[in-house]
Formats: structure tokens, C-alpha cells, sequence
């Protein structure tokens, strides 16, 4: 073989290998070649599922695991599809979910989700082109441990704020018990079989007042830069306020937020999260292993300081602590555990804004000498060795008159939590410049 001869055999054989590794590369891109996507549920070409623009991951809605729903105990909702309906408040391009499996105490299988906007208020129905299926590290399944959670991929589908998005699981097998977020003040649906993608809304005849798994919405968004947690109790959960409505305080002051960055005004651009839990206290947990309903000391770092961005922390807790007090000495613990949840907001660079406990008196637990101890409580935070600003509840919400209690117009009857009118005076309260700048290096 003469060197010219050798020259050519080798320019074809590269050649070759060329074609032959681009022909690999186009076809391994296009899910082709590999039995992934049929037998391992591997998404296939075409999926949505990478962002596709800039911005900021933020949460645009989030809710707490608060603890098992009963009766779900030995098959949670195998062979159900469970339609959460969730309200953004933040929009994006893009999206992601997290489910949870907390108080599961065998794997939770999840074989078909989904995410799609929803067709209009209160409703199970879709809109059919905004239907998204959501995979999870690129597969269509995903099994979450006892205990543990999930974060789906990012898939992108535009949505608007103020938009209620249906977020839809289907398990196959029985994983019980099922985590819920009780008292969501928002109509959720289940259907039999696998409807996840169903678009009208037919099959989900069944109601339901919990969220089931879903824990939180984020949103790849350019109208905020961060996000917002509000943490706190019954009366952040918005326990009273109208059903489907989206008027608890947090609610209100996102839109405050986002209508005041739009306008211009100088206000940080940031997404509000809700991460009340009706009953919560700072100090106890409630029963049960893992705890429900967990107190704020073990969960800030979970349901506040792990959200995407987060900027600011706004905590309304410590009126449980008060109601359920048996010693005086208690609202030092109240006011000492508060302080070790700044201390761990500002070990991550987080403000952290305080709120004042708001008046119960006429409920059933009042005493004239839990008052004093509300009112101590209040004293310290107002004194500002607790948090790094206040934002006065107590003082907007109090009948002038007797102090004790709530303005008339602002209680939702039961003398400890506020009505709708009294939520949103609560958001009206907080002076958005508060939300600026990060914490302080030591109170």
C-alpha cells in the first residue's frame, strides 16, 4: 500500500466514525435506539420539560405538610387521581412541584403527573393546550420514600398571576397514609383511575377540602426576584377566610407587592408563600412520629428557610404558644424561641419581620392572665429585641375601646381570628419598605 493509499483509507475510515457518532448523538437525542421511554417511562423527544427563557425561581404558592389524612392509613388513594387546585400569585414561563411523602409510612409510587392551568374558579376542568406531564430527573415516575419528598423537573408552560393551576397525581399502589395539608380553604377533586390528564374535568366528581401531596408551585418568573415567606399559625393559614376567595393576609400582600412594583414604587419585586398551619405553635409539636403539625422551631428550616430565593421571612406565631400556656413564665419561652428562629434566618443572610400576637379576647381560652402574657409578648417585640422590623397586627386589628379584643368588623366571630376585612387590613398594615435590605447581623 503506497502512503497515498494509506492517507485515504484513514481520511475514509474518520470520516466514517463521524457519520457513524453524529447518526449515535441525533438519535440518542431523539429518544431513539433505547426502550427508556416505554419501559422505564424516560420522557421522550419533544417534552417541555427545559426552561426555556430567563428569570428567577421563585415560589408562586406553597403549602405545609401538616400531618396523615385518616382513613387513608392502608391504601392512601391507590387507583385515584387527586386534582389539587393551588392559586398563583407569582407568574412565570416555566414550573415545578414538590409532593411530599412526610407522614407516608411505605413508598409512595406516583406513575402519571400533570400540571395545567386551570379552565376558571372552582372548577376540575382544564385548559386542554396549557396540559403538561411532569416528569421527575427525566423520568415519567417517581417513587418518594416514607418521610421523604419529590421536586418534578422544570416544564414549560406559561402562567399568569392570579391564575389557579391544577397540579394532578395518579398512584397505582397503596402508600398510605396520605400527607395533607387540612383547611386549605380551597376546593380541590379526585377521580378514579388514571385521569391526570384529563382536561374537562368530568371524572372529579369527588371534593375535597385538603391538598393532598402537594407542597409547593415554583415558577421561573421575571415579575419577582424573590420570595417571601409567611410563616405562622391559624391565622396565616387563613382558617376563616372565604372559601376559593384566596383573601387570607399573605394572599393580599402579594398582590399589594406585585401592583406596587408594577407601578414603579421603590418595593423589593418578590412572590409571597404561605406556610401557615392551623394550631401551629413555636415551641410544641403536636403527636405522632414524624410530629404533626410541627412546631415552628423544627420546621422553619424546612417550610421557610428552603424555599427557592427567599429574601424575607414575615412570622405571625406565638398566640397558640399563649392560649395553650400554663405557667407565667411561658412568654419568655415564646419571646426566646422567637428569637432562635431570627438567629437561624439570619445565619442564611434573611430579614426577618415580626408581627405583634393580635387580641383574643371573648374567645373561649381568654384569661386576664393570658392577656398579660400577650401583652408581654408584644412589649419585647415592639421594644425590637426580637425581630429585625415589626409590623403592628395587634394594633390594627384591636377595638380601641377594649384593647382586649378585636374591632367587631375585623373578627370573624370567634373572637381570635379575623375576618376577611381583617386579613386584608393585616396586609394593608405592612409597610412593603420593611421587605427591603437582609438582617441584622445580631439582635
Amino acid at each position: 500500500m503506497t502512503k497515498r493509499h494509506g492517507y485515504a483509507l484513514l481520511s475514509a475510515f474518520t470520516a466514517l466514525v463521524v457519520a457513524l457518532s453524529v447518526t449515535v448523538l441525533i438519535r440518542s437525542a431523539a429518544g431513539e435506539g433505547t426502550s427508556a421511554s416505554s419501559a422505564t417511562g424516560r420522557r421522550p423527544h419533544g417534552s417541555s420539560a427545559a426552561p426555556a427563557s430567563t428569570g428567577t425561581w421563585v415560589g408562586s404558592w406553597a403549602a405545609s405538610p401538616v400531618g396523615a389524612e385518616p382513613g387513608t392509613e392502608a391504601a392512601g388513594l391507590a387507583g385515584r387521581s387527586v386534582r389539587n387546585v393551588v392559586h398563583a400569585n407569582t407568574g412565570g414561563t416555566s414550573a415545578r412541584v414538590t409532593l411530599s411523602n412526610l407522614y407516608g409510612q411505605a413508598p409512595l409510587t406516583i406513575t402519571h403527573a400533570s400540571v395545567a392551568l386551570s379552565a376558571g374558579r372552582g372548577t376540575a376542568a382544564a385548559r386542554a393546550e396549557t396540559m403538561r406531564r411532569l416528569t421527575f430527573d427525566g423520568a415519567y415516575a417517581v417513587t418518594i420514600p416514607a418521610g421523604g419528598q419529590a421536586v418534578s423537573d422544570a416544564v414549560r408552560i406559561v402562567v399568569p398571576h392570579d391564575q389557579d393551576v391544577l397540579v394532578t397525581t395518579y398512584s397505582p399502589t397503596p402508600s398510605g397514609p396520605v400527607t395533607i395539608h387540612p383547611h386549605a380553604r380551597q376546593i380541590s377533586f379526585v377521580a378514579p383511575g388514571d385521569r391526570t390528564e384529563e382536561a374537562t374535568g368530568i371524572p372529579y366528581a369527588e371534593r375535597s377540602a385538603y391538598w393532598r401531596y402537594l407542597t409547593a408551585l415554583d415558577v421561573l418568573s421575571n415579575e419577582a426576584d424573590g420570595t417571601v415567606v409567611a410563616f405562622g399559625d391559624s391565622i396565616t393559614d387563613g382558617i376563616t377566610s372565604t372559601m376559593g376567595e384566596n383573601r387570607r393576609w399573605p394572599d393580599v400582600l402579594a398582590s399589594r407587592l406585585r401592583s406596587a412594583a408594577a407601578s414603579g414604587a421603590d418595593v423589593p419585586r418578590y412572590s409571597v408563600v404561605n406556610e401557615g398551619i392551623t394550631g401551629n405553635q413555636v415551641l410544641a409539636n403536636g403527636l405522632g412520629r414524624p410530629a404533626e403539625n410541627p412546631s415552628g422551631l423544627s420546621r422553619f428550616g424546612r417550610d421557610a428557610l428552603s424555599r427557592p430565593n427567599v429574601k424575607v421571612v414575615v412570622i405571625d406565631l406565638g398566640i397558640n404558644d399563649v392560649t395553650h400556656s400554663r405557667s407565667a413564665a411561658d412568654g419568655t419561652k415564646i419571646t426566646d424561641g422567637l428569637r432562635t428562629l431570627v438567629r437561624q434566618a439570619h445565619a442564611r443572610g434573611l430579614k426577618v419581620v415580626g408581627a405583634t400576637l393580635t387580641p383574643f379576647g371573648g374567645h373561649r381560652t381568654w384569661t386576664p392572665a393570658l392577656e398579660r402574657m400577650r401583652q408581654q409578648v408584644n412589649a419585647e417585640i415592639r421594644a425590637g429585641g426580637v425581630y429585625d422590623a415589626v409590623v403592628d397586627f395587634d394594633l390594627a386589628l384591636k377595638d380601641p375601646r377594649d384593647p382586649r379584643r378585636m374591632l367587631p368588623k375585623y373578627d370573624s366571630g370567634d373572637h381570635l381570628h379575623p375576618s376577611d376585612l381583617g386579613f386584608h387590613t393585616m396586609a394593608e398594615t405592612l409597610n412593603l419598605s420593611l421587605l427591603k435590605g437582609a438582617g441584622q447581623a445580631e439582635l
